[in-house]
């Protein structure tokens, strides 16, 4: 199996970990302080240097780095506006907010996750995608502006758009993605949530703060969290994955309002130490056992007008010299494995209200009982 199947194939593979996932993490520690932010959402706010995230036996001599090394033009939000944001979880100083979970859940989840996900194992049945990728690098980071829907997900599937970055190896695979699935059978909720994945050495890795790994740095945004969407509109997210030029930590970084969300430290992978190989965008199902696929996107397929559907806009790779180009700026290759439910669309932009120039992918469709295997 080829290198760029075996990154595919972790793509399709995703999914899977969505029914055991969830986030959060067991509090080893008293926390300072909580937000209920629903009925069923609850952040406590743990010490910085307590968190769970530093468990892991890779990071018993990690030094906690609070915000990227260099501000390089490249990283600066280029959105200024006086916009006031509604703030639901504020830590106190020297915590971050961790969501609450049981130990006999992630326990579950851990054996779960590491019994079914396999990169060298037959695709996952019922996983369609919908987007675009490229290869080549090395790719130092990716960042979108892109948008989600809510929709009517069935508990035993799943709806998500995504960022990612990785690379792969004589079977070994390294790779990171981040951004907004619908999950009800996880959240128990329809609501759309954030989210960040990542798979290192050993095949080792999982969903959001599951297991050890991801360093939250900010007390103001965790790295999953519901969104909260008004009716008929989209939830809008710009973030970005980048790796750090000096101690090429992977971080997560919210672009507006700018925020050092945390990072993945870079003695989780061993692949990824001079950056990725593969970079991509899309939108991503899972059906059902019963073989029904979920709807992607809006539920709708793309149209004419980038508006129309759910879209990636201002798609941005850091690239081998950490220069920041446009992802169409080289050949990228489209994803799209069941035209028959689902659809792409690719779109020069023009100059439309402050937004740059720039191509725009569309994404969507309804689903159905016939999507192919």
């Amino acid at each position: 199996m080829s290198t760029t199947s075996r990154i595919t194939l972790v793509m399709n593979l995703l999914p899977l970990l969505f029914s055991v996932a969830l986030v959060g993490s067991v509090q080893c520690t008293v926390p300072l302080r909580s937000f209920k932010i629903s009925e069923n959402v609850t952040y406590d706010c743990i010490d910085i240097y307590k968190q769970p995230g530093l468990d892991h036996s890779l990071l018993k001599n990690h030094t906690i780095q609070m915000k990227p090394s260099l501000s390089r033009h490249e990283l600066k939000n280029q959105t200024s506006n006086n916009k006031t944001y509604k703030k639901d979880i504020e830590c106190p100083y020297g915590t971050i907010p961790v969501l609450r979970n049981t130990k006999e859940f992630n326990s579950k989840a851990q054996l779960l996750a590491a019994k079914y996900f396999n990169p060298l194992s037959a695709d996952s049945p019922g996983t369609h995608i919908a987007g675009v990728k490229q290869h080549g690098g090395p790719y130092h980071g990716i960042e979108a502006k892109f948008n989600a829907y809510n929709l009517n997900i069935g508990e035993d599937q799943a709806s998500y758009s995504q960022m990612y970055l990785g690379s792969g190896h004589y079977g070994e695979v390294n790779f990171i993605s981040t951004g907004m699935m619908i999950n009800p059978g996880i959240f128990g909720d329809g609501r759309l949530w954030t989210y960040g994945f990542w798979m290192g050495k050993g095949g080792k890795g999982c969903y959001n703060m599951a297991c050890p790994g991801f360093v939250q740095v900010s007390n103001v945004v965790p790295l999953v969290k519901p969104m909260y969407l008004k009716p008929g509109e989209p939830a809008s997210l710009q973030w970005a994955i980048h790796q750090d030029e000096q101690t090429r930590n992977w971080w997560i970084i919210q672009m507006s309002p700018y925020t050092y969300i945390g990072y993945w430290p870079k003695e989780l992978f061993y692949l990824m130490d001079n950056g990725a190989t593969m970079v991509g965008v899309g939108g991503v199902v899972q059906a059902s056992p019963s073989g029904l696929s979920p709807p992607m996107g809006n539920g709708k397929f793309p149209a004419k007008g980038p508006l129309r559907s759910a879209m990636f806009s201002n798609v941005e790779v850091l690239y081998s010299k950490y220069e920041k180009g446009k992802i169409n700026a080289f050949p990228i290759v489209e994803l799209l494995d069941s035209s028959r439910c689902y659809g792409l669309r690719i779109g020069k932009r023009v100059r439309f209200w402050t937004s740059p120039l720039g191509y725009f992918f569309n994404y969507g469709g309804p689903g159905g009982i016939s999507c192919g295997v």
